[in-house]
Parts: structure tokens; sequence; C-alpha cells
């Protein structure tokens, strides 16, 4: 995974490497897909779906996020076809998306409708909440999205007292799915 450079910040982000290492493969991006981020904040998903997926969209509610995506982008260099859009979602989500990332939960009962209503392929959403990841499983098995559910937490190492101890971030909860759901039993939906 090439390494992404996040000069310009925004107060709610970004997606820690870590993260998006995990979230890169559940999304499973290929050359031909149209992708979108819901909520690109800093970019750093934007970053790295232009890097594999053939067209990308990105959606942010607050211009001054919209252009720190912009910036970051600039940083690191990233060609191809990528559209920003200052939007709220599910209103600005493109109509021929084939995975999406819904990286906040805002609105996000609204734009997994949409996400059904348009037949989506895959479907991907962070939450850092424990109540939020609760009411979001559930919005994703009512409307037949759910494949899985992956909960992890990263701990990075640091010196103390000539020993190693570790710092944790918060545990991220990735709800994973789509309209082309393979059910855990190898099924196809």
């Amino acid at each position: 995974m090439a390494h992404v450079s996040l000069p310009h910040d925004a107060k709610a982000g970004p997606t820690k490497p870590e993260v998006r290492a995990v979230l890169l493969s559940k999304l499973d991006l290929r050359p031909t897909d149209h992708f979108a981020e819901v909520g690109s904040c800093t970019g750093a998903v934007t970053i790295e779906a232009a890097r594999r997926a053939g067209r990308v969209t990105a959606l942010e509610r607050k211009a001054e996020r919209i252009e720190t995506t912009r910036k970051n982008l600039a940083a690191n260099d990233v060609t191809g076809d990528v559209a920003l859009r200052e939007a709220e979602a599910p209103e600005g989500v493109p109509g021929d998306v084939d995975v999406l990332f819904i990286g906040g939960s805002r609105n996000y009962e609204a734009v997994l409708d949409h996400a059904v209503e348009t037949e989506i392929d895959r479907v991907v959403m962070n939450v850092s909440r424990l109540e939020v990841a609760g009411a979001a499983t559930e919005a994703f098995r009512e409307r037949d999205l759910l494949e899985e559910v992956v909960q992890f937490q990263v701990s990075h190492g640091y010196e103390l007292a000539g020993a190693t101890s570790f710092n944790s971030d918060n545990p991220v909860y990735m709800l994973v799915g789509g309209t082309d759901v393979v059910a855990t039993d190898g099924r196809q939906r």
C-alpha cells in the first residue's frame, strides 16, 4: 500500500492507515468500479480509492472539508477520474456507483435506502460509536445488505522506561455488505 500524505487537516479525520488497509480489502476495488465516498473529510480514503477504482466521487457537505480533500489529492499527485461534490447524501450520490463507503453516520439510513434502490454492489460503513454501530447493523440487516460486521482496535507501541508499552486507538466497527451480498454460508442472496 502506497503511503498517503495528509499535509492538510480536517478536524474530523482522517481514517487511520490500519483501518484503511482493512477497508480497502473489504471494498475490493477494481479498475472498472465507480467508487463513491460519503464524508470525504481529509480525503484519505478518496486518495486510496483513486489509486484502484476507475472513477471516484467524493461527497462532503462542508466546503472547507472538500477543499481539504482537494489539497490532499494534489499533495499525493492523484490523477484520474475524481469528482468532488459539496453535497448532502444521499442526494449527491451518483446513480451508477458500484462501491460505496459511508464514512460518517449522518443520514446513513437514507444512504442505505439509496444503495438498495440503485443496487450498489458493495457497501462498507465505518462507525466508532457503539450505539451507532448497533443501530447501523440493524439498518443493514433490515435492507438485506449485511454480510459481516468486523470490530477491531489498533495499538501503537512506544518506549516506556526502556521497554515497549502500547497506546490504543478507539475501536472501529466496520459494516460490510451490499446488494450483491454472499451470505456467510457461501450462498448468493
